[in-house]
Parts: C-alpha cells; sequence; structure tokens
C-alpha cells in the first residue's frame, strides 16, 4: 500500500479521533467511579470491609456519626501515612453508612480546638453520636471502633447489679472461675457495676438494669432472699447462673419462676472429636428468641445442667428454651463422683438433646420484666469465655435483660491474615525484598519496556 500524504493524513486524523474517544472514555470512568462504589474483599477475614456485627450496628445508628481526627500532616517521606490509614479505615464505615462524617484537626496549627476537645495526644480520636462523646487512641481496630459505637448507642445507662459474699463468681474476679474478662467485655460495652449490700439495704435498689445471682457456694440468707424475690415481684430483671441444683437459699424464688434445675449433669460423646472431655458439652441447637436470632456460633458448656421452667396464669410468664445440647449424649439422672467414668443407663438417664437455659418475660406495669436462668455458669468464666461464641451468646443475654434488643449482634471477628512472618534470615530476607518490589518496581517497568519494544517493532514494520 502507497503511503501518499492524503493517506497520511486521513490516518492522523484517525489516530486523533481515537485518543479524543480514549481520553473521554477515561474522564466518564472516572466519573462513574466517583459516583458509584462497589467493593468486593477476597482476604481471609474480610479486612477491608466491615463484618456483619459492625454493620448490624450501624444499621440501628440513625443519627449522623462524627469522627474528629487530631494529627498532625502526613510526611510520606518518613513513611508518616496515619491520616491516609485513618481515611481507608472510616471508608469502610462510611460504605455502610452515609452520615459517617469524617475531619481532621492539626493540634499544632490549632491547639485551642484540641484543648477544648480534651485531646492529650497526637492522633487521638474523638466520635460523637446523639450529642455523646468518647475518645479513643490509636491503633484501632475494627472491634475496638465497633465496641464504641455501641457505648454511644446505647439507652440503658443503669447499672449491673451483682451479688457478692456468698463465694459467687465476680463479675470484676481474676480467678480462673470468676467471671471479670466477661465482666471487662461488658465494661467495653457501656455497663457499669454496682455491688449493694443486701443484708443493709432495705431492698434491691430499683434503678438497675438487672441483678445478677453468678452461682454462690453458700446459702443466701432468708433477708437477702425475701429481698431477691421481693425485687422479681416489683418487676426487677435477673441473671441466675446456677452450676448445680443446689439452689443455695432461693428455692422460693425457683418456685416463683417454676423452675427446676437437674440433678446430674450433661454427657457429651461428641465432645471427644474437639479433645474434650464428655462433660464438656456443645451446644447444637438455639431456640427461637431475641437472645439466639441468627445465632450460629458454637458455644461449650462443661458441666451444664438441664434447666426447665413453667410458665403459669398465676404467675405470668412466658417461657422460652434458649440452648439445646448434646444430641448424641443424654442427662445423667443422678450426681456422679469427679473420677467416676459415666455411663448412660437405659429407662433412668434421659437422651439429648438437653435444654440448659430458659428466658422469661412477662408484662409488668408499663414495662416488661425479663429473667434468664442458665444451668451453667462456667461457660462465661476466665477459662472459658473465649471459646467459640461464649463471648458472644454471654453478651447478647445481658443486652435483652437491659432492654437493649437492637444491640444484639454477632461480635467483630478479629484479624487472621494482618501479618507476615518473614523469617530472620539472609535469604528469606532477599526473597521477601524481590517478591515485594517485583509488583511495586519491576514488574511495571518490565510492562513498559515490553510495550516500548512491541511499538517499536510494528512502527519499523
Amino acid at each position: 500500500m502507497i503511503i501518499n500524504r492524503k493517506l497520511r493524513f486521513q490516518l492522523l486524523v484517525q489516530n486523533g479521533f481515537f485518543v479524543v474517544l480514549f481520553l473521554l472514555l477515561v474522564v466518564l470512568l472516572g466519573y462513574l467511579a466517583s459516583q458509584y462504589h462497589v467493593a468486593k474483599d477476597i482476604t481471609q477475614a474480610n479486612r477491608n470491609i466491615l463484618t456483619q456485627g459492625s454493620v448490624n450496628v450501624l444499621k440501628q445508628m440513625k443519627a449522623p456519626i462524627n469522627i474528629t481526627v487530631f494529627a498532625t500532616k502526613d510526611d510520606a517521606s518518613s513513611g508518616d501515612n496515619f491520616r491516609k490509614g485513618m481515611m481507608d479505615f472510616v471508608a469502610r464505615y462510611q460504605r455502610e453508612k452515609k452520615d459517617v462524617n469524617l475531619k481532621f484537626i492539626n493540634p499544632s496549627i490549632e491547639p485551642k480546638l484540641a484543648l477544648e476537645a480534651g485531646v492529650k495526644e497526637d492522633g487521638e480520636v474523638v466520635v460523637e453520636y446523639n450529642k455523646r462523646v468518647e475518645h479513643i487512641i490509636p491503633p484501632i481496630a475494627e472491634q475496638e471502633m465497633t465496641n464504641l459505637l455501641v457505648r454511644l448507642s446505647r439507652t440503658n445507662q443503669q447499672a449491673i447489679m451483682y451479688l457478692d459474699g456468698h463465694g459467687e463468681r465476680n463479675l470484676l474476679g481474676v480467678r480462673n472461675h470468676d467471671l471479670g474478662e466477661f465482666g471487662k467485655q461488658l465494661e467495653k460495652k457501656g455497663f457499669k457495676f454496682a455491688n449493694p449490700d443486701l443484708t443493709i439495704a432495705q431492698a434491691v435498689p430499683s434503678n438497675g438494669a438487672m441483678l445478677v445471682v453468678a452461682s454462690p457456694q453458700v446459702d443466701i440468707t432468708d433477708i437477702e432472699a425475701k429481698k431477691i424475690k421481693a425485687h422479681l415481684e416489683n418487676g426487677g430483671n435477673l441473671l441466675w447462673l446456677l452450676d448445680d441444683d443446689n439452689y443455695r437459699g432461693l428455692k422460693e424464688v425457683a418456685d416463683y419462676l417454676g423452675l427446676n434445675v437437674s440433678a446430674g449433669m450433661v454427657m457429651d460423646t461428641a465432645s471427644a472429636q474437639y479433645g474434650a472431655d464428655s462433660r464438656v458439652s456443645f451446644a447444637s441447637l438455639y431456640g427461637e428468641h431475641a437472645i439466639t436470632k441468627n445465632f450460629m456460633l458454637r458455644t461449650l458448656f462443661p458441666e451444664a445442667h438441664q434447666v426447665t421452667a413453667k410458665g403459669t396464669d398465676e404467675n405470668g410468664w412466658k417461657v422460652s428454651n434458649l440452648v439445646e445440647v448434646a444430641p448424641n449424649g443424654w442427662l445423667l439422672a443422678e450426681k456422679i463422683a469427679k473420677d467416676a467414668k459415666p455411663t448412660f443407663t437405659e429407662g433412668k438417664d434421659t437422651r439429648g438433646p438437653i435444654n440448659i437455659g430458659v428466658a422469661l418475660e412477662r408484662i409488668y406495669g408499663k414495662k416488661g420484666q425479663r429473667v434468664v436462668v442458665m444451668g451453667n455458669a462456667n461457660f462465661l468464666s476466665n477459662t472459658f469465655i473465649t471459646n467459640g461464641g461464649n463471648l458472644d451468646l454471654g453478651i447478647n443475654i445481658v443486652n435483652w435483660l437491659a432492654g437493649d434488643d437492637n444491640l444484639i449482634t454477632i461480635q467483630p471477628m478479629p484479624l487472621k491474615d494482618i501479618n507476615v512472618t518473614i523469617p530472620d534470615t539472609k535469604t528469606s530476607v532477599a526473597v521477601a525484598w524481590t517478591v515485594f518490589h517485583a509488583f511495586q518496581y519491576f514488574i511495571p517497568l518490565g510492562m513498559m519496556i515490553a510495550g516500548f519494544i512491541f511499538w517499536w517493532k510494528r512502527r519499523k514494520a
């Protein structure tokens, strides 16, 4: 083909027109990208998008969330990209809730604003919701930020009252059988604690969210027992954790609730596959209740007992079963020694699944009254609280008793793939350096060189 001046001009116009169209396409794609956002996370723990627990919390927060970061400007030359990191982190929340507002203030330039906000260090973050404010110090993970949002959105500010002085599992205790770690998680969720002395107080304080009786080891006095029953008769909420069928002086309270706890414990033969003793039972089914709605996490209960309750026209309780365990196990009819080998006795023991928790509720005056009884306190102990969904179930129970049903959710999961561990050898460091910088420099540079070579060859053809 002979290329004359006319054909050369036509090719120039054609190529120019193509370049213009290409630039218009780039501009159009840029505009669409700025208006519409689509995110797909392929990391193991979905660490670039929010977990479902955080999404659920944001859905029930109707007012705007204002996040103010007091930090000096980034210095990319020295590797300081704090502001950019915060923008990326908050963007995950902004994708789920459009009125999450982020603002940066340089405390060096505007020290008065930092002083008024009570900021004490560079990088401090102030979060405001419904005229309530909390501070958080980096580094910040999703679980920490979502816990903060839960605290800000909590509607019930009444204290959790807990009984003490009878060998109970203490909500502030550090021993293995105590509930201290669970108590810490409740504090992070915005709960406060009170410890009324019922031997002195005229009654259980009526301004508390609930009373917690966590497996006392000695009998509660008659005076205290009458006050606890009066607390129920007056519409008070109760969380009762039992480790056996010994009510420790609260038999009248159990009768008032129509409660019955088995003498024998649950045996679960499936525990062996998890490397546990048969006295540790695993949940197989959760009841249809607000506490366990959409709850699908595995929970475990060491030495659990069956719990049943009966609602009557007289007491007005509506009873719901919460947790069934050991579908392939059984319930012992009697107590056995700790060193005894349990065996199933036909006609005497009861085959699983076995229910070990009940929720009771009724209308009292203008408000509802709620009670939860669990035939196991050990699942919330410092030893077992981190196993499976034990913490989630405990938090859900307390939220429901406190009346914060909208905060019942699955807790954000910790990240599994956030770190890369490189062995401390020269070969490993060299390989890691090559791999990381190949994607940053070598591969892009190689593609540019290859593109130039192909272009040059075609031009010469």
